[in-house]
């Protein structure tokens, strides 16, 4: 599956530039933007591996992630640094963001699949592929994580990551076909949210005015 490699590596590019994008806002050092990078773009995946007990994990094994989220962060810096980024179209990140996040979710079940854990924990482990980056990346920022805002983010990675599952284990497809259907899925539904601009409703308690 070569066109899982590339959007792979499609995705770690966009996860370090987000992750580089929020340290310039958050007016962080080069090494605090460096760091938030690089953990954005492989942070799920680090989880997934250390939650699984998949050792040693995939960036340790091959290094080509690592390589690709340290270079892709040290040359969004430099064009931050020289606001380059102002050129590029707002909609063209949030689209290359859910590609990459489509993929992540493939990824992390087909690991879970490899680990022969049951079809829950398969689901699980492609959500927390998909969203684990961005959780540190807005936890180490002080941020509410955006899977817990009212975007639909996570919940395009649960029914993808659920399709993928459902798909290989129950309709018995191979498991290129069921990584296909579920990464479309899961692009699908992000991409519906971003141009129709879907939302979540917001869990509020409402409180009662006391008169004084």
């Amino acid at each position: 599956m070569n066109y899982i490699f590339w959007c792979d590596i499609l995705g770690t590019i966009v996860f370090a530039i987000s992750g580089v994008l929020l340290a310039a806002k958050k007016e962080m050092d080069p090494i605090g933007a460096l760091v938030l990078g690089v953990i954005t773009a492989i942070g799920g995946g680090t989880i997934r591996d250390i939650i699984l007990n998949n050792g040693p994990i995939f960036w340790i094994t091959d290094s080509t992630d690592l390589w690709v989220a340290i270079i892709t962060s040290l040359v969004s810096m430099l064009f931050i640094r020289y606001s380059c980024y102002d050129k590029y179209p707002k909609w063209l990140m949030p689209v290359l963001d859910a590609i990459g996040l489509a993929v992540f979710v493939g990824i992390g079940v087909n690991k879970a699949v490899a680990s022969q854990v049951n079809q829950l924990v398969m689901i699980c482990m492609g959500v927390l592929t998909g969203v684990g980056g961005g959780i540190l990346r807005d936890v180490l920022a002080r941020d509410i994580p955006m899977v817990f805002r009212t975007d639909i983010y996570a919940t395009a990675c649960l029914i993808g990551g659920t399709i993928h599952a459902v798909s290989y284990c129950y309709l018995n497809l191979s498991i290129e076909t069921a990584t296909l259907f579920g990464i479309v899925t899961t692009l699908t539904i992000r991409l519906l949210a971003i141009y129709c601009k879907l939302k979540l409703p917001a869990i509020c308690i409402k409180t009662s005015k006391f008169n004084e």
